[in-house]
């Protein structure tokens, strides 16, 4: 079981690098807000919510929510990274911003993945 977390984290965290790279590429506005890891986490908080309506109701294996769930997700989504640029931003007296990206990670999160929840059963 421990090797399915490992692989799908390695998976997961890879995916979020890459993807992180791209969008701060795309959007030059990321030293203004960091739209990568906001994008990242509302999308793995979807992802998660699916996975969850599927390991809860057992339309899915227990070897898939390991590797998908906790692992991909668990990595692929990101605390430590939200953290560092809520700090980042009020060292740099953007608080108004750091608030904001608060608010917008949380409620967003948590829509993101009550939609992806909700989503199986129309599916």
């Amino acid at each position: 079981m421990i090797w399915l977390i490992g692989i799908g984290g390695s998976l997961g965290s890879a995916i979020r690098f890459l993807l992180s790279s791209y969008i701060k590429e795309q959007f030059q506005n990321e030293r203004y807000f960091p739209l990568g890891t906001w994008m990242i986490n509302v999308s793995g908080s979807f992802i998660l919510g699916i996975l969850t309506n599927l390991h809860l109701t057992e339309r899915i294996s227990e070897w898939i929510w390991f590797l998908l769930g906790v692992g991909f997700c668990g990595a692929y989504t990101t605390f430590s990274t939200f953290g560092y640029e809520v700090i980042t931003l009020i060292v740099a007296k953007k608080e108004i911003l750091a608030i904001l990206y608060v608010i917008t990670s949380v409620i967003a999160g948590i829509l993101a993945a009550s939609i992806g929840f909700l989503f199986v059963n129309f599916v």
